[in-house]
């Protein structure tokens, strides 16, 4: 055991200083960075998309535009008020319009915000939406400032609306104005298109409203359509208002008609009673997805870390040198036992890494800040389960893979073996999202029985939770799995370490392990 001890001390400290054991440290922080971060600086960099319109109707761009307005400056207003809460710096880096409003953004709600824009939009006109529930002062303030801002936002670029607020508009797409009237239009925009001077143009039939005419998009972009979405949405809003007016509908009574049925979810607790489900139970749900990934890739990586180390001191004759102190038995059981160390480590700092991502993606990418995604990372189930099921998925894999590393005398040939590996674990990551949603399903139940799929997928079940009785029958049966694993593997190591030229045959390999212990099956052609 002392023996042992010592070689897997060798081989932990061996491989905390190479540099592939950092490179895997910071690979996994790495990517969760690129993961967050890529995508906004891409759309960060994405062009606004110009586009031109056609109002064959005469009013309908006009109202499309104010709309437009109020939903952007509902975005920058409520931006606004949130800066304005953090004290007198957050007011400081406000745009002096915005400052004169600050003092009355900071005490509206999100509706009272949305109600604000409106007014600033619409004024007292009839057009204006119901204002109910927005104060005297805000009504004042609105009517007041908002020429100024109405003039300041005309003047305001995509790139400074993209930093007043997230998801406005004005940021992704630009309105241009075209010197061309009449039948020559169309022609004049069909070639800005196609000299890439416009992403696309519209043009809106003479009576929308009725709907006898029909309205065109043109660009020679098919794939992105959110241009043609954004519009159309806004201009069918528009367009349904005024079919209401015509109808002498209220849009109160339309609603009311259009109001879907819901059914608002609940779950039942242990002492069997309802109780509401909010998003972090939503997010609980799929939370284990996450770790399976997670456990996948640390049991595929330290696992091919071991392979790898054997057929590299195999080939270099470095286990000769080892065998002449130690057992190939205390050989196996120290280097399986060195690299799951080093495993454990890349593994704890990952969910170190995991953890203090959580905290940082409310900001990043828009997650509400009540909802403490930390909570989830740090769930004492998860956290138990994912270095549980580690351990036990890497010494299953570890035997195996020692086995094959010491009857094979390059990578090359340890690829060749390791097809069927291969397989073994992809086969939980196809099943993810069908178990994810049923974990407590007869799939799932039926794979947690196969020791191979047992961490993967027992992890992927654990938001079900399983049965206790399902957690100790397969904890047990894995346990089972990897002793006899772990068994056959030293069979195999104690005859194939030594073993030079052509790889065994799995036949020969299964001599191997029925052999009694001590004795060595001759094999014709090698060299023991």
């Amino acid at each position: 055991m002392h023996k042992a001890f010592l070689v897997a001390q060798r081989e932990y400290l061996e491989n905390i200083r190479t540099k592939g054991f950092w490179i895997g440290i910071l690979v996994f922080p790495i990517m969760l960075t690129l993961f967050i971060a890529v995508p906004t600086l891409l759309e960060r960099t994405k062009s606004a998309r110009q586009y031109a319109v056609i109002d064959q109707s005469g009013w309908l761009l006009r109202e499309v535009d104010r709309r437009v307005t109020a939903r952007d400056l509902t975005r920058v207003f409520a931006a606004a008020a949130g800066a304005a809460r953090e004290g007198a710096e957050g007011v400081g880096r406000l745009a002096p319009p915005l400052r004169d409003l600050a003092p009355v953004l900071t005490g509206l709600n999100d509706v009272q915000i949305g109600q604000f824009a409106e007014h600033v939009v619409f004024g007292d006109s009839a057009a204006a939406p119901d204002g109910e529930g927005l104060p005297e002062p805000a009504r004042r303030m609105a009517a007041e400032h908002g020429a100024a801002v109405l003039a300041w936002w005309d003047g305001v670029t995509p790139a400074e609306a993209r930093e007043l607020a997230r998801g406005v508009s004005k940021a992704q797409y630009v309105r241009v104005d075209v010197d061309a009237e009449g039948n020559d239009a169309p022609a004049v925009l069909s070639r800005m298109v196609g000299d890439e001077e416009l992403f696309a143009y519209f043009v809106v039939g003479t009576d929308p409203v009725s709907g006898d005419t029909p309205s065109r998009y043109v660009s020679n972009n098919l794939t992105d359509d959110d241009l043609k979405d954004w519009f159309a949405e806004i201009a069918s809003d528009v367009v349904r208002a005024r079919r209401l007016a015509r109808e002498q509908i209220s849009p109160q009574v339309a609603g009311w008609i259009q109001q879907p049925v819901r059914f608002e979810e609940r779950k039942i607790t242990g002492e069997g009673e309802e109780a509401e489900v909010d998003a972090r139970d939503q997010l609980r749900q799929w939370a284990p997805v996450i770790f399976v990934y997670l456990l996948w890739i640390s049991v595929f990586t330290v696992s091919q870390m071991l392979l790898t180390n054997t057929v590299e001191e195999k080939s270099n004759r470095t286990i000769e040198v080892l065998l002449s102190s130690v057992s190939p038995v205390q050989l196996m059981g120290g280097k399986i036992a060195g690299i799951a160390a080093t495993g454990l480590t890349v593994v704890v700092s990952w969910i170190v890494f995991f953890i203090a991502a959580t905290k940082l993606l409310p900001s990043l990418m828009g997650v509400p800040a009540s909802l403490d995604l930390s909570v989830l990372a740090t769930d004492p189930v998860y956290i138990v389960s994912f270095i549980g099921y580690f351990i036990l998925g890497y010494l299953l894999y570890a035997a195996i893979l020692v086995g094959i590393g010491s009857v094979v005398n390059t990578l090359k040939e340890a690829q060749n073996l390791m097809t069927p590996i291969t397989l073994l674990l992809v086969a939980p990551l196809l099943a993810m999202v069908p178990i994810g949603k049923d974990p407590n399903g007869t799939l799932a139940q039926v794979l947690s029985y196969i020791p191979p799929f047992t961490p993967f997928v027992m992890m992927n079940r654990a938001a079900g939770p399983p049965s206790l009785f399902e957690y100790v029958s397969t904890t047990i049966l894995l346990l089972l799995s990897t002793v006899v694993a772990l068994w056959a593997a030293a069979k195999v190591f104690r005859i194939g370490v030594l073993l030079t030229g052509k790889p065994p045959r799995l036949p020969e390999i299964l001599r191997w392990i029925r052999a009694p212990v001590g004795s060595v099956p001759v094999r014709k052609g090698s060299a023991v």
